[in-house]
């Protein structure tokens, strides 16, 4: 039975669901207060990443980010405030951060991961699209013993859930990436992941759905949502008001605002990241993680971009210029080669991922309110996440089978 439905969030994960929903033969409009052309989903290092099996809540998360909020250069900080909706999400985060929660959270990242990239390769495969897409792994770089073998230790649990992922000399690192200067000690060597050019993929998929029926609104905000009894009878815009059947809440880090709207509690907070893209040929290849320092390193399509940090902050999009230049630093230290020209480094953007406290997205329908469904909390793999999303929301509205167990990612855990 075909739907209308309404899709608030005009990310990776509202278009992807606008994507699969419209293949199910729904009647699908997308409203984003936004153009369409900034935030996390362009500003991302375009990892799909089935080797990120470790949920952000991992066991000594809390002490490091205690030890780097001191560290105006450190990749992880958290701006402590006196607002409810932090001190809840960061008491969460604290009992979240056990190893037998970190434990029962992997196969769920990992199947969701396998997913995701699967359907990449079948949209890449169907000839609707034209986008840069390499399945070429991840190195997970290190400078020092320590941190070799803290990532070893990951890698052969990865290796224990089926993950082709290999210990590499220093050497056999050089054999692989000969060009690039490298500095480190060796790397783990993950061959399951992927990556793309999001600012490449973000538009021609806009560009699909609006040729296959899906309206598309920027610049439109959602004001108010009414609900009767247990659904949503009509939602209104700063510019018009919509009836639909059903509502998708994929906002991001926008969320927990709009579920207030819902009278249900998500706890989402915003982790944002910075991106420096680097137009001279680096010799890099193979996507990196430079482990000491968290930056993500990107070969693109046509440059290569820098990418991290994570700022648990309110919502903004100030740009802290201490932060940027750590991760230019830190890249020019792990490859020797490289200069990151000032002008690059000015032509910085960030974006906010929504992190919940477990480390685990929100995918599925609302029990009080039947016709909302949710997907959001995606962390840092959004973008990885983005096609599994999409399908499983469409398979949740058109009443299917999920192609993956939804309990791990349920919406209302927490409320």
């Amino acid at each position: 039975m075909s739907k209308e439905v309404v899709i608030i969030g005009g990310g990776i994960i509202g278009l992807c669901s606008a994507y699969y929903l419209q293949k199910e033969g729904h009647k699908v409009t997308v409203i984003d207060k936004s153009d369409f052309s900034s935030g996390a989903s362009y500003v991302n290092a375009g990892y799909i990443t089935p080797s990120h099996i470790i949920s952000l809540a991992a066991p000594g998360m809390i002490n490091k980010g205690i030890k780097w909020m001191f560290d105006s250069e450190s990749p992880f900080s958290v701006k402590p405030r006196l607002d409810y909706d932090f001190v809840k999400w960061s008491w969460l985060f604290k009992k979240a951060s056990t190893k037998q929660k970190v434990e029962s959270s992997i196969k769920p990242i990992k199947d969701i991961n396998l997913l995701s990239r699967e359907l990449y390769e079948d949209i890449k495969a169907s000839n609707d699209f034209d986008f840069f897409y390499q399945h070429k792994g991840l190195l997970m770089c290190y400078q020092t013993d320590k941190t070799g073998e803290e990532e070893w230790n990951t890698g052969q649990r990865a290796i224990q859930e089926g993950l082709n992922v290999e210990n590499l000399s220093k050497e056999q690192v050089l054999k692989l990436e000969p060009n690039a200067g490298l500095n480190i000690k060796g790397a783990i060597y993950y061959h399951t992941d992927s990556h793309m050019t999001p600012n490449e993929f973000m538009p021609q998929l806009k560009r699909y759905l609006e040729k296959n029926g899906v309206t598309i609104l920027a610049n439109e905000e959602v004001l108010d949502i009414n609900v009767t009894g247990d659904k949503v009878t009509s939602l209104k815009t700063n510019k018009q008001e919509f009836t639909p059947d059903e509502i998708v809440v994929a906002t991001g880090s926008w969320s927990q605002i709009l579920m207030k709207k819902l009278n249900t509690t998500i706890p989402i907070q915003a982790g944002k990241g910075y991106r420096i893209n680097v137009s001279q040929e680096t010799g890099i290849t193979i996507p990196a993680i430079l482990m000491e320092a968290k930056v993500a390193v990107t070969p693109m399509n046509g440059f290569t971009r820098f990418a991290g940090t994570m700022e648990v902050d309110k919502i903004n999009t100030n740009i802290n210029k201490v932060r940027v230049n750590a991760i230019a630093k830190a890249s020019e230290r792990f490859y020797q080669n490289l200069k990151i020209s000032q002008k690059e480094i000015d032509d910085v953007a960030s974006g906010l991922r929504p992190c919940s406290p477990d480390g685990l997205p929100y995918i599925g329908r609302l029990s009080k309110v039947k016709n909302v469904t949710v997907a959001t909390g995606h962390a840092m793999m959004g973008w990885s996440l983005g096609p599994a999303t999409g399908k499983l929301i469409s398979e949740v509205i058109s009443d299917k089978k999920t192609s993956l167990d939804l309990s791990p990612f349920h919406t209302e855990r927490y409320a």
